[in-house]
């Protein structure tokens, strides 16, 4: 009810009162517009359902192994080049059965785990220092950058010199593939951190030792664990590269010797488990990084 009407005051004076008007109804919330999953999709960094990230995947292996399928069976590929999917599963069966696929895949998984392990026990503490301070950075930085853009494979023929075939040399092209590639990425990790964060912690009565193990290794750690797994990619890449010039086992040994027989299924296959293999340690250092690292995610 609206109250507008004006009154004279009794005395006969010229003003005027007016009475205040109701206060006005609130309006109700519109309701929500429920976003389309192309919206969504084309948000930039918005969340998307687990449902809908499975779907994407699948769709497209989907269309990868719809390729593959279509080249191979409907004859466009001869088998001596590509392979069936059927021809690469029944390799895989055979060779389980037969026991001679876990060997090799044992070998290839013991350099792996051997060469990466050392490098990443020296890399991540010597990448700390690197980045935290500036004597040691000026100090290793050149010789570190030298080093890392030489190619892996021109070792390969030194590695068998000075050390032999063997273990050993395998595990060596593993650690010097990847050491000097963490380092940079550690170090540059660790240069990321806010000096504000270390300014805060100095003036609240922090040592010098508590800012490098309280403030800058735990502000550091979610980068150091993406680095460890985008490295070990590279692990598993020059793993192939070690078995392939001298070894006597590995998944690398068996798509070598696959080639002289012309078994192209069993490269397939050798491929193939060199890939589950690298995304079960994706996995592992990416729930390590939201175990230990979720505020960072």
């Amino acid at each position: 009810m609206r109250f507008d009407k004006t009154f004279a005051p009794a005395d006969g004076g010229s003003g005027a009162t007016t009475l205040p008007r109701a206060a006005a109804a609130p309006t109700p919330p519109r309701p929500k517009r429920r976003r389309g999953f192309v919206d969504v999709a084309l948000t930039p960094r918005a969340a998307i359902s687990p449902r809908a990230t499975l779907i994407a995947g699948l769709v497209v292996w989907a269309i990868v192994l719809g390729i593959w399928s279509a080249l191979t069976y409907g004859g466009v590929m001869p088998d001596i080049f590509l392979p069936s999917p059927s021809a690469v599963i029944e390799r895989g069966i055979s060779m389980v059965s037969d026991g001679t696929i876990w060997p090799n895949m044992w070998s290839s998984i013991e350099v792996i785990l051997l060469g990466f392990a050392i490098s990443s026990v020296v890399a991540v503490p010597l990448g700390l220092l690197m980045g935290t301070f500036r004597i040691v950075q000026a100090a290793l930085e050149p010789m570190v950058n030298f080093i890392r853009y030489l190619p892996v494979t021109a070792f390969v023929p030194l590695f068998i010199l000075w050390i032999g075939l063997g273990l050993s040399q395998r595990v060596a092209i593993i650690i010097f593939g990847t050491f000097f590639q963490q380092l940079v990425m550690i170090m540059d990790g660790v240069r990321a951190v806010p000096d504000d964060m270390l300014n805060a912690s100095y003036t609240l009565g922090s040592s010098r030792r508590d800012v490098l193990t309280h403030v800058i290794l735990p502000a550091a750690k979610p980068g150091i664990i993406d680095t460890l797994r985008i490295t070990m990619g590279w692990a598993w890449t020059y793993l192939v590269v070690a078995e392939l010039v001298a070894a006597d086992s590995g998944l690398g040994y068996m798509s070598m010797q696959a080639m002289r027989g012309f078994q192209v299924d069993k490269i397939f296959l050798a491929i193939g488990i060199i890939g589950i293999l690298g995304l079960i340690t994706d996995s592992f250092f990416r729930l390590l990084r939201a175990k230990t690292a979720g505020w960072a995610a």
